[in-house]
């Protein structure tokens, strides 16, 4: 009978271990972190510039150091990198090479939790749907939106011309 006893109270307590981790682990994850786009769609000219948008959850006691972020044109096929930040550094030599000097970036934004990419001249190429992930050293998100590119109004009515 003690025995039984014994073996019933470790039970209870490996329980209420169990249940007191499990409120601990909770508490630590709580709260949400999302990543939102400011605009799923746009439309543009070849030669004009756009300002892509993103934001995301920022907690006041953390400095941008935690943060880890790609944002990435996904397009025929491939990912093409237009900007990086990791542990808060932004990393310019992951940039394909395809938005080379045309990409800005507002740095005041990202400690605000906005991620705001100015891409200047704009080609046909850059149509697609761009990807933006954040990491923390608490949570991770993305979000995504279209870009469509379509040639100047210009070389569109030349090229109607050139064929008559």
């Amino acid at each position: 009978m003690q025995q039984e006893y014994v073996s019933l109270q470790l039970f209870y307590e490996k329980m209420i271990c169990r249940i007191l981790l499990l409120i601990i682990l909770t508490s630590c994850v709580s709260g949400s972190f999302v990543v939102n786009v400011t605009q799923t769609c746009y439309q543009a000219e070849e030669n004009h510039n756009i300002t892509l948008e993103w934001t995301f959850t920022t907690k006041p006691d953390r400095s941008t150091r935690s943060l880890s972020i790609i944002c990435c044109l996904i397009a025929r096929h491939e990912h093409f990198v237009l900007y990086r930040v990791i542990h808060g550094v932004e990393l310019s030599k992951s940039q394909d090479k395809t938005f080379s000097g045309r990409v800005q970036s507002d740095k005041d934004a990202l400690r605000e939790g906005r991620i705001r990419l100015q891409l200047s001249r704009l080609r046909t190429d850059d149509s697609g749907q761009y990807l933006c992930e954040v990491n923390t050293d608490y949570r991770f998100s993305s979000a995504r939106c279209r870009v469509s590119v379509s040639a100047q109004r210009g070389r569109e009515r030349n090229r109607e011309g050139e064929g008559e």
